[in-house]
């Protein structure tokens, strides 16, 4: 079989964290095991197509991978030997070139939530546990993270260098961690892979308005997790979230790249199926006992999307769906959400009181999404000057390009309206 590019690419993705799982097992070293993997999925990227895929591709993956390992474990040796002429290395030469007599190295073992367990660990910061997962987790290249996140590759590099670092340091061992440390941990995971959607599905900055590639990229890591932990609940949200969410996506802007508000989006133009199978996931959590803060979120997305026109969504639900997220979460982001909902179930000016009480808490200060909800509301409610100065501020605190034009653009028209 000879695959196409997106075929091999996502085989490569899929095979890649299940080998540097392999071999970060049998050679506790997860920082060479992720490099020898990367020259691993090279050789393949170049072979297979021309050559087919072999018949047990992670075994392929994972002998020459391990080759790979052992000749830099040798050349690294080598170069100790004659820097200080000390035979002390032999112990190590042994265990780089005999499998070990217990279970360690069985090569038919998906590993891949322990890597995300691993790359997420508490140690890391976000932005690195973000660029750690994609590169060891995800299989993408470190040029192509550092495309994504409009970073040099060299910047990328020393991030991803870090990250492996302070992992290693951490002394934290090559396994699934145990029952109650998993359950403080999955919220780690979870929490990156949702900051990776959000950063595909919106991007924060750049002239793109998505980065497709990220948001894909959590979603396919997201169904790994949950076909790994099926019965966890928040895991199912997270999935049908992305999936809700991001089956609007083809909606979202048009042909210039210009961003459309979700009312004036062509709804036609969804994802049905994505919305059909993220129905069934947030409806069938909720109906299992305890709610998290990730079904919540699924389940208000479940009702934009569930709605044929935007006159028809069930503003009081949502509404209600957010105080219940905004008790459990105390974020200022989802009290915004909770303001706007409540101007579209009471009126603007309900919205807007909400608004001036967040604002005196001062937690939102300096967010340009403050100033498009206010901006949207004081539009509603006829006050278009006002509105006129919350699209501009909005517009020159974003980093967004596209948002920024949209912003811009809104405010301009509103301002010509109003003269």
């Amino acid at each position: 079989m000879t695959p196409d590019g997106p075929a091999l690419d996502d085989l490569l993705r899929e095979l890649a964290p299940q080998v540097v799982g392999v071999l970060t097992r049998r050679f506790y070293d997860f920082d060479l095991a992720e490099d020898a993997v990367q020259e691993a999925l090279l050789d393949a990227a170049a072979q297979w197509p021309e050559e087919g895929v072999p018949g047990n591709p992670r075994g392929w993956l994972i002998q020459v991978a391990h080759r790979r390992m052992v000749e830099q474990i040798r050349s690294e040796q080598a170069r100790r030997r004659r820097e200080d002429l000390v035979a002390a290395q032999e112990p190590i030469e042994r265990e780089a070139t005999t499998p070990p007599a217990d279970e360690s190295y069985e090569t038919d073992r998906d590993d891949t939530l322990t890597m995300l367990f691993l790359c997420c660990h508490p140690a890391l910061t976000p932005a690195s546990a973000i660029a750690l997962t994609l590169r060891s987790v995800g299989g993408l290249t470190t040029a192509e993270i550092a495309k994504a996140f409009l970073v040099p590759e060299a910047t990328m590099a020393q991030r991803i260098s870090r990250a492996k670092q302070r992992i290693k340091a951490s002394g934290v061992p090559f396994l699934m961690p145990e029952a109650e440390e998993r359950r403080g941990r999955l919220g780690s995971v979870l929490h990156v892979l949702y900051l990776i959607f959000n950063e595909g599905y919106a991007s924060s900055d750049g002239p793109e308005l998505h980065r497709v590639e990220l948001s894909r990229e959590a979603i396919r890591l997201t169904r790994m997790a949950h076909r790994l932990l099926p019965d966890d609940c928040e895991v199912a949200g997270l999935l049908a979230l992305m999936l809700l969410t991001d089956a609007r996506r083809p909606a979202r802007a048009d042909q210039n790249g210009v961003p459309i508000p979700l009312a004036e989006q062509d709804r036609s133009r969804w994802d049905g199926a994505a919305i059909a199978e993220g129905v069934e996931l947030v409806t069938r959590t909720l109906a299992r006992g305890a709610v998290g803060p990730y079904q919540l979120q699924a389940a208000i997305a479940a009702l934009h999307d569930e709605a044929a026109t935007a006159e028809e969504t069930d503003w009081p639900q949502i509404l209600a769906l957010y105080g219940l997220l905004e008790r459990m979460s105390d974020n200022p982001v989802v009290s915004l959400n909770r303001a706007v909902a409540a101007a579209m179930a009471h009126g603007p000016e309900t919205g807007l009181e909400m608004l001036e009480a967040l604002e005196a808490e001062g937690r939102l200060a300096g967010n340009h999404r403050f100033h498009v909800a206010r901006a949207h509301l004081l539009e509603m409610a006829g006050e278009h000057r006002a509105a006129v100065d919350d699209y501009r501020t909005a517009a020159s605190r974003t980093l967004s390009i596209p948002e920024r034009d949209y912003l811009t653009t809104r405010a301009a028209r509103l301002a010509a309206a109003a003269d």
